[in-house]
């Protein structure tokens, strides 16, 4: 049975659906009323057993009620999707804990080639080193989901990889309330600072772990080949037509292309600030145990110098670093 299949029979997923339309009902009563609920479910029943007699039904009802059982299915096929992501995520997280991923598969097949003879190791380290990926994020209007919509969607799919609770079903309960008083579509046409957003909740999500692991994936794949990728090596990047497309939108302006920069670069900061305060935490080496070069310590210095709104504590740490730097540095001469 291939893996799709597999869950599309899987158990499990038939529950976290039903749990979730169990919840979205709940949410339907609250919200409008037991006679919405009632006609959800009505529609539902003869959807399956009559579809003629689910179409006359819709066909006699008010547009506000159709309007209202419209968006009640568009949210069920939300948080069923959602069930079903989170599924595939878990069956694709099984399969690499036991393949090691594609980038390890790559680099088993690479390292089999060498010792058959087939590619050469200086052919090996030429692809390698011309190796870098680069996802380019793109915009259609059509598509785009709101990022309020996409936020609390993202909420759920991660109380639903929990372990169920009372407390994880009344979160989600939550976040189904609001997504119901959301309104899913805009009022007015996105702007393209709109649409520059809307990717880059794309791209904070990857940042925040993906991409990373990707990065190290693809290292120690080349080390299976007796690579080593350098420091800062650009492996994976990433590329954007939003806010820059000069074909002929006519929104996309110079004063747009600059304020959509500033904004990826805000984004691009707040994406690396948690990753540097874990390293911060992580980092706990003694400069009395383990000295720095002196090349660190001016790199440092140079830094501070261009910061000099940063916290004290820095400065100070710098100014002992460039002391101990300097004695070290006496004594070699």
């Amino acid at each position: 049975m291939s893996p799709l299949a597999a869950l599309a029979s899987s158990p499990a997923l038939r529950d976290d659906i039903r749990r979730l339309g169990d919840l979205l009902g709940e949410a339907l009563i609250r919200q409008e009323g037991p006679a919405t609920y009632e006609t959800v479910e009505r529609i539902r029943a003869l959807s399956r057993d009559d579809p003629d007699g689910a179409a006359r039904l819709i066909d006699e009802l008010p547009l506000a009620e159709a309007t209202t059982l419209a968006r009640a299915f568009s949210l069920y096929f939300h948080l069923a999707n959602i069930a079903e992501q989170v599924h595939r995520s878990r069956s694709q997280t099984a399969a690499r804990a036991r393949t090691g991923g594609p980038l390890a598969e790559a680099g088993v097949a690479i390292r089999e080639a060498l010792e058959a003879g087939e590619v050469t190791a200086d052919e090996v380290a030429t692809g390698f080193a011309r190796i870098n990926a680069r996802p380019v994020f793109t915009a259609h209007p059509t598509e785009a989901s709101r990022r309020s919509v996409l936020v609390k969607l993202r909420r759920i799919a991660e109380l639903l990889d929990e372990p169920r609770t009372d407390r994880s079903d009344l979160a989600i309960a939550e976040a189904i309330d609001l997504l119901w008083q959301t309104d899913e579509l805009r009022l007015g046409k996105p702007e393209v600072t709109d649409e520059a957003r809307n990717a880059l909740f794309y791209l904070d999500d990857l940042a925040a772990g993906a991409a990373g692991d990707v990065v190290g994936e693809f290292a120690a794949a080349a080390r299976a080949c007796g690579l080593e990728v350098q420091a800062g090596r650009p492996v994976l990047t990433f590329g954007s037509w939003i806010g820059g497309d000069r074909d002929g939108n006519p929104f996309v302006t110079p004063a747009v292309t600059a304020r959509v920069l500033a904004i990826q670069h805000d984004h691009a900061v707040r994406d690396l600030l948690p990753h540097i305060e874990d390293l911060s935490a992580r980092l706990s080496v003694s400069e009395r145990i383990a000295p720095v070069s002196p090349a660190f310590a001016t790199s440092l210095a140079d830094d501070l110098a261009a910061l000099p709104d940063l916290d004290p504590r820095f400065a100070a740490s710098e100014a002992r670093i460039s002391s101990r730097s300097a004695s070290s540095s006496a004594v070699v001469r």
